[in-house]
């Protein structure tokens, strides 16, 4: 049997590292690029942070003399109100200054305004129905951040709601691909960072509570308790359940992702057959008037043509 030499082993070795050089190199530079991108980023939207915040805090010093005419005396920090905050991802600390201030603000300025504007109408000579309607408008300016809060809630909950299932599908495949939970919540934050970046934030937000060193189920519980949403609170209390238990967690995922796909497909089928019955009052109002006008008009004046000379004896 043939022994190699020392040298053409040494030559083998030197070749093969090369190879190997050669084809690790792009691997090494897509990876440096793709490192570079990533901290231009997030030193993009640290920056956008800072002077976001930084905004809003010169605006929250400014706003705080005049939110004191609407803010509550004590308790609102422990009431309802601070939980729509944070439904409505109103985290900050200048918030609260925020919107009481625009609620003392709109009550003040919409009446002055609307003053200002009846100057010189007959309304200004009507004190009893001016002062109702200044009242009315300083009434719909003091709850006018109420219904902006309404809605900024509304949406949060809607992209949650529709959003939430493909999370749920998301996670139960990083989970049966033997990811540990926490990484496979990472995951999905990552992967719904631009489909869906309340979701994302929300799960973010629960991560660095679990780092921190809150409970899994305390992070569960607040995080079903700032997205306010029925599906994220059932979604705790499964992952709290099969931690207790210790059954199967890719199994519990995949029946509550079963469940909520149906629950959605029931909300829109609701949807849809509402639509009838929405459609009804618009028909009857503002469509079938249209109609009889359009069938009946021309009929309607030939009648007049005809009858009404006659009526008067002034018919040939």
């Amino acid at each position: 049997m043939a022994v190699a030499r020392p040298g053409v082993h040494r030559r083998v070795r030197r070749g093969a590292r090369a190879d190997a050089g050669v084809c690790a190199e792009p691997a090494a530079r897509a990876a440096r690029a793709a490192w570079r991108r990533r901290h231009r980023g997030t030193r993009r939207r640290v920056g956008r942070g800072q002077a976001g915040s930084d905004w809003s805090a010169r605006l929250g010093e400014w706003a705080r003399p005049v939110s004191r005419f609407a803010l509550p005396r004590e308790g609102w920090e422990n009431s309802a109100l601070r939980v729509r905050f944070m439904n409505a991802g109103w985290r900050g600390t200048t918030a609260p200054t925020l919107y009481f201030a625009a609620k003392t603000v709109l009550a003040l300025a919409l009446p002055l305004a609307a003053l200002l504007a009846t100057v010189g109408t007959p309304l200004a000579s009507d004190g009893a129905l001016l002062a109702v309607l200044l009242i009315a408008i300083c009434a719909v300016g003091y709850y006018l951040p109420n219904a902006v809060l309404a809605r900024r809630i509304a949406q949060r909950k809607r992209a949650v709601f529709e959003e939430f299932p493909d999370a749920i599908d998301l996670l139960t495949v990083c989970v049966e691909a033997g990811l540990g939970l926490d990484a496979a919540l990472m995951r999905v934050a990552g992967e719904l960072s631009l489909r869906c970046p309340v979701l994302a934030n929300e799960l973010e937000l629960m991560l660095l509570e679990m780092r921190s060193g809150f409970s899994k189920e305390k992070a569960l519980s607040n995080l079903a308790l700032r997205t306010g949403v029925d599906d994220v609170e059932r979604f705790a209390a499964m992952l709290v359940q099969a931690d207790r238990f210790g059954t199967s967690l890719g199994e519990s995922l995949r029946v509550l992702s079963d469940m909520l796909r149906t629950k959605r497909r029931m909300l829109a089928e609701e949807q849809a057959a509402k639509i009838a019955l929405k459609l009804l009052f618009p028909l009857i109002f503002l469509i079938f008037p249209s109609l009889l006008v359009v069938l009946l008009g021309p009929a309607f004046i030939q009648i007049v043509r005809v009858l009404l000379p006659t009526m008067t004896g002034q018919g040939g």
